[in-house]
């Protein structure tokens, strides 16, 4: 197994990727004073639901998000489930944000709670990205009362890994010199992009570490990962050359509900989905964006997933979009219950502008 060398280097940036502290349960936290210090959930709820985010109290019970409510309130009794409140994450959201406004314009939301940011070149003229990163906590605690974790580095593979060193309310910097030997320590399920499955299939290889991935060769790589073989024989080297994206494209715009119990009855799914529909429509409208393809989610109270699209030659009126949803839930009938419900739209005239024109549009971000 030879260890091969990159040929080119992409040059070195100064990086900064923000990360807020357990931001949802945070918000809930400080809107709700009472909640403070206790284990503390958003999303759910004691018997039905998967959680969005749990606080660090939580945390402590083994709890955390994308885990089922029922277990999680197994796991703590007296845990507290409040319910998300999207309006009030983006209203905060839009307050960080406009902090990491002050320092560079190369901002890339990854969601409403973290962002690489670009500070090579910044508005303030500093040298040091670590003290633009201890600048920026500072004064989105000072503004929200919340606190965050940065990570400082030369790319965006490196410092999104160094956000997540020292949390909560912390920070680290992985400098260039650092990084190999960094990687070389560090467990395979910890590097960003990797994820369970992959790990579990580079555990059968006989690789744990970086050290362990570092030993195989640019051809053994991609023969068993394909494409994706040459970005672990690039990160595991410290090299990962995408710039910060400040106008990131949004591809699809969707909205879904999580029933309270499992639904069957058609008048049920009707209604339900008018609700569906109803909010995916408010959002098109605040947005402006327009989808050719309509798309219906289904997921079974057996946990199975069904979608069924419907793609327009013209971009259709929000009226039409709920005649299509009917038509779409009509398509055949279901055996068994459904737990949630979804409705998106797809092809979207930002994109189709974007391949036109060639330039990016600036869209406002949503959840």
């Amino acid at each position: 197994m030879e260890n091969e060398q990159e040929i080119t280097t992409p040059p070195i940036r100064k990086i900064i990727h923000v990360d807020m502290d357990a931001f949802y349960a945070s918000v809930e936290q400080l809107d709700h004073p009472e909640w403070r210090g206790k284990p503390l959930v958003v999303g759910g709820n004691a018997a039905r639901g998967v959680i969005a985010a749990a606080s660090y109290e939580a945390r402590k019970f083994g709890v955390y998000s994308a885990m089922p409510s029922v277990l999680a309130a197994r796991k703590c009794p007296q845990l507290i489930f409040a319910p998300a409140r999207f309006d009030r994450y983006r209203e905060i959201s839009s307050q960080i944000r406009e902090i990491f406004y002050e320092y560079t314009d190369l901002v890339e939301p990854l969601s409403l709670d973290e962002a690489f940011m670009d500070v090579t070149e910044n508005k303030k003229g500093l040298k040091s990205a670590i003290l633009i990163a201890k600048q920026i906590r500072q004064k989105i605690k000072e503004s929200t009362g919340l606190n965050a974790s940065a990570g400082v580095s030369y790319n965006k593979f490196l410092a999104k890994i160094a956000s997540d060193l020292n949390k909560p309310n912390g920070q680290a910097v992985i400098l260039p010199e650092e990084a190999e030997e960094f990687l070389e320590k560090l467990p395979i399920k910890k590097f960003f992009g990797i994820g369970k499955v992959t790990a579990e299939k580079m555990g059968s290889l006989g690789i744990h570490n970086g050290k362990d991935l570092k030993q195989f060769s640019l051809q053994y790589l991609t023969r068993k990962f394909g494409k994706s073989g040459i970005h672990y024989f690039n990160i595991v080297r410290g090299i990962h050359s995408s710039e910060v994206q400040p106008h990131r494209i949004r591809k699809s715009l969707s909205a879904e509900n999580t029933f309270a119990s499992d639904l069957m009855a058609n008048e049920d799914l009707l209604a339900a989905l008018k609700h569906i529909c109803d909010e995916l429509v408010r959002r098109i409208k605040k947005s402006g964006i327009k989808g050719r393809t309509v798309t219906l989610k289904i997921k079974f109270s057996d946990f199975t997933q069904q979608t069924r699209s419907k793609t327009q030659e013209q971009y259709p009126h929000e009226e039409h979009i709920w005649e299509i949803a009917q038509e779409l839930l009509a398509q055949e009938p279901f055996e068994k219950s459904i737990r949630l419900l979804g409705l998106g739209i797809s092809n979207l005239n930002i994109v189709e502008e974007h391949q036109h024109f060639g330039e990016q549009l600036k869209i406002p971000f949503e959840e």
